[in-house]
């Protein structure tokens, strides 16, 4: 004979495994926005700088000075970084905002690709990530 006392009234595993897989993917994407965003500065630092790093190719139509490429993408990595904060700490505008400056990132990489390709090959490829892992991330309500 069983008992009322023998039933557990222990919470199904499944919902909790779910909480913890997006959290988990929040983290990752908090994480690399703030490297692209870090990458970004790095690379509008070494652009303002004028260092021999940053090569300026022949012209093109989307033409601007590499001082002007340095400071859109320093300012675009501060917001990231910001971003990035907020995503982290799970807020509603850090997740929304974090698609948006992932896409900012993109093309203004996209548009210096002249200036510097492998370098913003790669921002491209991680701000790409970015984007995917906010998207996919679901949190319950």
């Amino acid at each position: 004979m069983t008992s009322m006392s023998d039933a557990r009234t222990d919470p199904p595993a499944e919902p909790m495994q779910k909480q913890s897989l997006a959290l988990g993917i929040s983290a990752v994407a908090a994480v690399m926005l703030m490297v692209v965003a870090a990458l970004s500065i790095l690379e509008g630092t070494v652009a303002i700088a004028g260092d021999e790093l940053y090569f300026a190719g022949p012209e093109y139509l989307y033409a601007l000075d590499t001082t002007t490429w340095g400071w859109v993408h320093v300012v675009l990595g501060i917001v990231g970084m910001v971003c990035g904060i907020g995503l982290l700490f799970g807020t509603a505008w850090g997740r929304y905002a974090a698609i948006g400056i992932a896409a900012l990132v993109i093309i203004a990489n996209f548009l210096s690709l002249p200036y510097y390709p492998m370098w913003s090959v790669l921002v491209i490829a991680l701000s790409i990530a970015v984007m995917w892992a906010v998207a996919t991330w679901q949190p319950e309500r």
